[in-house]
């Protein structure tokens, strides 16, 4: 499955608009407040990968399902809770695409 926030895959032609999709996580345990900033602050990046990592597995299942073998034009949005929980929403179009030909001659 190709994933892209551009509109269009070069090499590629885009045979069908299928659906809108998207893939939502949030972190599992709270952020925990730490007097040394650079472990805060580390901690942060690390919940935030991860949360990111699932939501990225959302969207390619969700795009599966359609039978989509590619998600163009996506847009990943992060939260950030008052009460330290992480947020991440990302959406984008379900495509079918085809290799482009190409002339060898």
């Amino acid at each position: 499955m190709i994933l892209t926030t551009t509109n269009s895959i070069e090499g590629f032609t885009i045979a069908e608009y299928i659906d809108i999709v998207s893939g939502t996580a949030v972190n599992a345990q709270k952020m925990t407040m730490t007097f040394n900033m650079q472990k805060f602050y580390d901690g942060i990046s690390e919940s935030i990968d991860e949360v990111k990592t699932k939501a990225f597995e959302h969207l390619k299942e969700n795009a599966d399902k359609l039978n989509a073998n590619a998600v163009v034009g996506i847009k990943v949005d992060i939260d950030f809770t008052a009460s330290n929980f992480i947020t991440v929403f990302i959406s984008g179009t379900a495509v079918k695409i085809l290799k482009t030909r190409t002339n060898n001659g």
